[in-house]
């Protein structure tokens, strides 16, 4: 039976994610202590005790939820379970870094650094107000990225989050996002909303954001991953570190192709998918993409001596 730990991304982040873990388990609270050192800053406090918004700020949230996950993960080795006992590790955006640090092909100091810069770099990258995102509901990826072209008119207008079977993303300049909102509904979407974001990521407004993470991961030490990471980008396993770090960097104007990763998975023999880290999300898309998956979050003590059980 094969098996994938996949890690969450943006959208997770909610204030006392991981305390309970740090409480639990001093090797998850050691994660957080080397992601406040890394930054300069007791990010563990605006985690465990601070403002809901400004956690959400993307240069928070991004090494917030990392941090997040890997105290997750650290918490699982230390009742026995390793990161080999995945054939795949995947991420979702942010959480591609993530499942990286959890391989042991970034250090968890570089991880929250690049995280940092990664989030910095992509609020920077657009002023606000210029950019938007929209989730589009009940059209295949198809569908939408018909409507986000038809919607760009001269403006920048992608599909940028290929989430599930019905739940595409759009990223682009705000009057396209909200040109393409009103063209899915005509075009049968069940639901299209603006989202809630401080920037329109996944498109080529990112494309300054990219050039400076292609400055930042020129910097850092890449190792070859212990697990293959299936990477959002190509929506199938790499193990080359020259191609992982390539790939980090496409990814940030890149759509996110979670569906297919998830389908390639599948492909694969991969039957069991546990969730490391905040939330529930992937989860809720795994279970769309493919019912035959089983998924398992794993985001508490109790969920991680669970999980433990199971895996042993």
């Amino acid at each position: 039976m094969s098996r994938a730990f996949v890690f969450p991304g943006q959208g997770a982040q909610t204030i006392g994610m991981g305390k309970a873990l740090a409480e639990a388990y001093p090797a998850a609270q050691a994660v957080f202590d080397e992601v406040d050192e890394a930054l300069g800053e007791k990010l563990s406090t605006l985690i465990w005790e601070g403002d809901q918004a400004e956690l959400t700020l993307t240069q928070n949230a991004q090494p917030a939820l990392m941090a997040t996950s890997l105290a997750a993960m650290k918490a699982l080795e230390a009742e026995g379970v390793s990161i080999e006992a995945a054939s795949y590790v995947a991420g979702h955006s942010l959480g591609e870094y993530s499942a990286l640090a959890a391989a042991g092909s970034l250090t968890i100091a570089d991880t929250a650094r690049l995280l940092r810069t990664r989030g910095e770099a992509m609020q920077a990258a657009v002023p606000v107000g210029v950019g938007a995102m929209a989730a589009l509901l009940g059209l295949d990826f198809a569908a939408a990225a018909e409507v986000a072209e038809a919607s760009a008119q001269g403006e920048v207008c992608q599909a940028a989050n290929d989430n599930d079977p019905g739940q595409v993303v759009v990223s682009g300049h705000k009057a396209a996002v909200e040109r393409a909102v009103e063209l899915a509904k005509e075009k049968g979407a069940k639901r299209a909303v603006l989202l809630p974001v401080s920037a329109p990521f996944h498109c080529a407004l990112m494309q300054p954001a990219a050039e400076v993470m292609a400055e930042a991961l020129a910097h850092v030490n890449i190792e070859r991953p212990t697990v293959p990471v299936v990477a959002n980008v190509r929506a199938q396993a790499v193990t080359d570190t020259a191609t992982i770090r390539s790939l980090l960097v496409e990814q940030v104007t890149g759509s996110v192709r979670w569906r297919e990763s998830v389908a390639w998975m599948s492909g694969e023999g991969v039957s069991e998918i546990y969730e490391i880290g905040a939330g529930k999300a992937l989860s809720g898309m795994v279970r769309r993409i493919d019912r035959a998956i089983a998924c398992t979050a794993v985001g508490t003590p109790d969920d991680v001596k669970a999980a433990a059980e199971k895996l042993a």
